[in-house]
């Protein structure tokens, strides 16, 4: 089971960016989908964002336009950037690879 690892979350102003890294410790090429996930304190884990070995991009509603997900195949890594941060975005990120991996997560905090 690939293990996954979460990077990159900080404390950001409403307006800023930020770009997260889910490193993982072997190859993704043979991986369908990579995802990622956040809560928000006192809220349920939701979808963020995902991405199909053929590069095919999947965005819940609230972050189209301004997040985009990439998929670093020789690095094994996927990469989700962030722009035009809003409060709401506020959670922990995870990364996952839809076969039951998660990493811990990183937290995100946009003040206002």
């Amino acid at each position: 089971q690939v293990q996954l690892v979460e990077s990159g979350g900080a404390l950001v102003q409403s307006g800023g960016l930020l770009r997260l890294r889910c490193a993982a410790s072997s190859s993704i090429f043979n991986i369908n989908e990579m995802s990622w996930y956040r809560q928000a304190p006192g809220k349920e884990r939701e979808f963020v964002a995902s991405i199909s070995r053929v590069s095919i991009r999947n965005y819940t509603n609230s972050v189209k336009g301004r997040f985009t997900i990439f998929r670093n195949i020789a690095g094994n890594i996927i990469t989700l950037e962030m722009n035009s941060l809003k409060p709401e975005d506020t959670g922990t990120y995870y990364c996952t690879d839809n076969e039951g991996s998660w990493g811990l997560g990183t937290q995100v905090t946009v003040s206002s």
